[in-house]
């Protein structure tokens, strides 16, 4: 693995984590709990595994799919954090809004879409500018 692989994964999982976690359980906490579709107590390291998975994943795919010429990075940066978001959208939201109980599904999408499209207004420049070639 190479040093911008790494700072790729760095560049989503550590704003990611903080980012989830202040969202789902502080600052929109009492929205998930009127939901009524979460367990009392979430399991972190799940969450944690599944933010690892992700990091690995975007950061390997992003010098695979998008430009890393110097010049280029915020270009690249906003067609990946779209095309990113689309792809956590189809399935990490839209899937759980079809199958599991909630009180209000456009409640949940409009949680997870926002925060989806927040997550990655911030990981996408990071990723990009990992992967971005130097000088």
């Amino acid at each position: 693995m190479t040093k911008s692989f790494w700072l790729g994964f760095a560049a989503y999982l550590l704003p990611t984590f903080p980012l989830g976690y202040a969202w789902h359980l502080v600052v929109f906490a009492e929205q998930y709990h009127r939901l009524e579709m979460y367990r009392p107590e979430v399991i972190i390291p799940l969450g944690l595994a599944s933010m690892l998975i992700q990091a690995c994943f975007f950061s390997w795919a992003y010098p695979r799919l998008f430009n890393t010429e110097r010049a280029r990075w915020g270009s690249s940066a906003a067609k990946s954090g779209l095309i990113f978001s689309a792809l956590a959208v189809s399935f990490a939201v839209l899937p759980v809004a079809a199958k599991y109980r909630m009180s209000s599904v456009v409640d949940f999408l409009t949680l997870e879409v926002a925060f989806t499209l927040l997550q990655f207004a911030v990981v996408a420049p990071l990723i990009a500018l990992a992967h971005r070639e130097p000088a």
